[in-house]
């Protein structure tokens, strides 16, 4: 069965978008993975298919009204679906590889991306949804962050990417950021390749490999060294 990813949006033709390109646009059209954009308008109740409302207690702007959401969520996740319920929120606990690869292994996903100033906290309860965050930034809306989240996750579905060991050393996959990479020429603008890259001896390389991903995670993310210890 394919990992089926359900989109619930205010604006539906953002989607494929990038995710119609190269790697999974070609697994979306093979069908290892499939893609519905769901218009949260269409489960409005009033002519003019209005879907927010202003903040009780007061304040600026507006929020997303509970009975619309949840209509379109039950639409999309009626009962007996497994797949997890996502919102892509800024609030949310930060998205990692490890959770990417969770999702991966599943059955798909039921992503609700969020406008204005954010959701009636009574749907998130109510159906029991995820908080996911991809940064601490603010982004217009959920739409740019669902696509990076179902980037992510269609790139480890079996068979997607054309070797699947290349995936196994990339930044967070075991607690580190990822080595340098090189490749020709051997020698650009005065810079040579590491010699140990091309001395042909596979322990040495992974061995400076591994003490360049270190050195680099030291530098730039020690928040990871501190999360989880180094993998061995």
């Amino acid at each position: 069965m394919s990992f089926a990813a359900s989109v619930l949006t205010l604006y539906p033709e953002m989607f494929p978008g990038a995710l119609g390109l190269s790697l999974a646009g070609r697994a979306l059209e093979a069908g290892t993975w499939s893609l519905e954009a769901i218009q949260i308008r269409d489960f409005a109740t009033d002519r003019h298919r209005t879907v927010d409302d202003t903040p009780a207690g007061g304040g600026a702007g507006m929020v997303m009204r509970a009975d619309v959401l949840a209509k379109a969520i039950d639409h999309a996740s009626p009962p007996g679906d497994e797949r997890p319920r996502l919102l892509m929120s800024p609030r949310g606990k930060p998205l990692t590889q490890a959770r990417v690869r969770e999702l991966a292994a599943g059955p798909g996903v039921v992503i609700v991306c969020g406008r204005f100033e954010g959701v009636d906290q009574r749907l998130i309860e109510a159906r029991e949804l995820e908080e996911v965050s991809i940064g601490d930034f603010i982004l217009s809306g959920g739409e740019p962050a669902a696509l990076v989240l179902l980037d992510a996750v269609v790139r480890l579905l079996p068979g997607v990417m054309g070797n699947a060991v290349s995936g196994e050393e990339e930044s967070f996959e075991n607690g580190l950021l990822e080595h340098p990479h090189y490749t020709r020429p051997q020698d650009f603008e005065g810079r040579s390749i590491p010699d140990v890259l091309i001395s042909g001896n596979h322990k040495k390389i992974a061995e400076w490999r591994r003490s360049e991903a270190e050195k680099l995670t030291r530098e730039r993310r020690p928040d990871l060294l501190r999360a989880q210890p180094l993998v061995k």
